[in-house]
């Protein structure tokens, strides 16, 4: 395998001052000093900002090891997890998007709060779910497939990879907040999108183009397999996306009904997607990040998945190896060797330049979803959690907690990351994916009840999400506890493990359904006060009046209790501190500590939309989804195309 020159170096180098440059600009221009402007970027972003970091958060550097490797490893059938996105976004510009923006909430778990009455339990419930999915599916996943490539690329230890990646990570959130997360992200998109391009143009011409592809990935079966098995095999149904209900990896039925509502948790019910299209100065600029970004979810099946393939045709004893022994000689991993399927591409066919060009890609890919997923998770501990300790925390406080949380959640994360290798036959991609169906269904069925039907109460959701989630976790733990079989060993593991995540995710998604209407019919309807602006039927306000029986959230209060933070003896005091001081005031915002500015609160209230505007985005977002329809339908009924 190559190994990298001064051209390439160069490029990394280029890369790492333009990332620097951005995170300096975005310091300068955004008001860090306040709450809202810390962690919403203001709310006065466009759509192309919002849509690019949208798409930059999802596609880290899990989707440039994971997701190319489960492509390697299986086939066409993961990028159905991207198809589904696309229409997910259109869900949650036209029905989950419209009633946040309405009900003026700066969290998700800030919408459950409103929209129930103000009661405290369910909001906290799912703050620390989402905290703990950010850790085991999000930020150790990033971690580990990021410090993989690096560490193949310029042969650094795993750990040593890790501590720098943070490091660079650290330089935009914690100085300049969602501000400087959407602007990175906006250059990381530019990056990525190129780079992945170029890597699949190269590496389908390597391979003679579809037809050789089908050809020799068919043909792409490693010397050193288990005699009497066929272990190490390319799937029979590899370029098929919707496979066997039974004997698929992806059964269709499974994932329409299961992994439909746990990718629903990902894009219209978790904070970080959300987050940044609340960030959006109107609706029309947020329904139109979200087609902007459904545009680019179109491309990762053939920049990512695709190219995988080429991957374990071109390289079959190393990608594609079959047994513990070899596995372990090249990647020392005895789960399989997939995930190195892109670093093996980007090293053996890109020419000199290029190569530090794709190292700067994958650094991108990992800082723009790392960036996101800290910002994210701190606003959520920073609104939802530290006021109930302190309920007169100020400005100043609240940003401090928000950096340090991010401290907290890299060192459990990092804590994490050797069980991650031992995983899912080593594709990080599934492993992520088998997480998120036992965690995200009850947390997805509630968000959506609670925005279509007005009857649902507060009981009903909370032992909703209480039944569900202990049905999910349950199988997690026990999928912890017992190890996979290897290849042509008998399953002797409890029934309940063996059935197919994507099948266990309905029972979960049912069980909080079903949880949560029949105990919401046999209890008292909520108060119509938390109905106004909190559904999709109700999402207007009808008068003056009617908005201010909204309750206030404990969000509202920090807003409010920012305003008595910055005075004139403070002012005073930071003109005369140490050059150092100032310094560190400015990198952390406190020397812009500032009033909240109302304003954008009073637009965004509003969800009214011109004509041509709705015409606009709904074509557009029709036109995404007949896209994916028509690709899930071309890849799934058509076998040999």
């Amino acid at each position: 395998m190559a190994t990298l020159n001064g051209w390439d170096v160069f490029a990394v180098v280029a890369y790492f001052i333009l990332v620097i440059g951005v995170g300096v600009y975005s310091m300068w221009v955004s008001k860090r000093g306040s709450v809202n402007g810390y962690f919403l970027a203001g709310r006065f972003m466009t759509f192309i900002p919002v849509g690019a970091s949208v798409f930059a958060s999802n596609i880290g550097s899990e989707h440039f090891i994971g997701l190319v490797g489960s492509g390697a490893a299986s086939g066409l059938g993961v990028g159905a997890f991207e198809l589904d996105a696309t229409i997910l976004l259109q869900l949650l510009g036209h029905v989950f998007i419209p009633v946040y923006i309405a009900s003026q909430v700066s969290t998700l778990p800030e919408y459950m709060e409103r929209r129930f009455g103000g009661k405290k339990r369910i909001k906290l419930y799912l703050t620390f779910l989402s905290i703990i999915l950010y850790i085991f599916t999000k930020i150790s996943v990033n971690l580990y497939s990021g410090a993989l490539f690096i560490e193949r690329a310029l042969n650094w230890s795993l750990y040593v990879s890790v501590v720098g990646i943070l490091l660079l990570t650290a330089l935009t959130t914690i100085g300049g907040g969602l501000t400087a997360v959407i602007y990175t992200d906006t250059l990381q998109t530019i990056i990525m999108l190129t780079g992945a391009a170029i890597v699949a143009g190269k590496s389908m011409v390597e391979i003679g183009g579809w037809s050789g592809l089908q050809e020799r990935y068919r043909a792409a079966i490693p010397n050193v397999t288990y005699p009497g098995t066929e272990c190490g095999y390319p799937r029979s149904d590899a370029f098929v996306m919707l496979r066997d209900p039974v004997k698929g990896d992806i059964p269709w039925p499974g994932f329409i009904l299961g992994q439909f509502p746990s990718s629903t948790w990902y894009w219209c019910a978790d904070q970080m997607m959300v987050q940044r299209v609340l960030s959006a100065k109107s609706l029309s600029h947020a329904q139109g990040a979200l087609v902007l970004a459904g545009y680019l979810k179109l491309l990762p099946l053939f920049l990512m998945v695709v190219p995988g393939m080429v991957a374990r045709a071109l390289f079959p004893d190393t990608v594609g190896c079959a047994t513990e022994e070899t596995c372990m000689n090249f990647c020392d991993s005895k789960a399989g060797c997939s995930n190195l399927a892109y670093p093996e591409l980007v090293m053996t066919l890109m020419p000199t330049g290029l190569r530090g060009i794709m190292i700067a890609v994958m650094l991108a890919a990992l800082m723009s979803d790392l960036t996101s997923i800290f910002n994210s998770a701190s606003t959520l501990f920073t609104m939802d959690v530290w006021p109930l300790i302190r309920k007169k925390a100020k400005t100043r406080e609240l940003l401090l907690v928000g950096r340090l949380f991010v401290v907290f959640l890299t060192v459990i994360s990092v804590i994490w990351i050797p069980l991650i290798k031992m995983l899912q036959g080593g594709q990080l991609f599934v492993y992520i994916q088998s997480i998120s169906a036992y965690l995200a269904p009850p947390i997805a069925a509630v968000y959506f009840l609670a925005i279509t039907c007005t009857w649902i109460n507060e009981k009903g959701a909370f032992f909703g999400l209480c039944a569900g989630s202990i049905v999910g976790i349950v199988r997690m733990l026990m999928e912890f506890s017992y190890s996979a079989p290897k290849c042509g060993e008998e399953d002797t593991r409890p029934v309940i493990i063996t059935v197919h995540y994507m099948y266990y995710a309905i029972i979960v998604f049912w069980t909080t359904i079903i949880t949560t209407v029949t105990t919401s019919y046999f209890t008292e309807r909520p108060a119509p006060e938390c109905l106004i602006n909190t559904t999709i039927w109700t999402k207007r306000i009808v008068d003056e009046k009617e908005a201010k029986k909204v309750p206030e959230t404990i969000e509202t209060s920090v807003r409010n209790s920012g305003k008595d933070d910055v005075c004139d003896e403070d002012k005073s005091k930071e003109n005369d501190a140490p050059a150092y001081v100032k310094v560190y005031n400015w990198i952390c915002g406190f020397s812009s500590l500032e009033e909240e500015d109302e304003e954008p609160i009073d637009i965004i209230k509003s969800v009214y939309q011109s004509r041509n505007m709705k015409y606009l985005t709904r074509i557009n977002s029709a036109v995404i989804i007949s896209f994916g329809v028509t690709l899930y339908i071309l890849f799934s009924c058509g076998r040999d195309l």
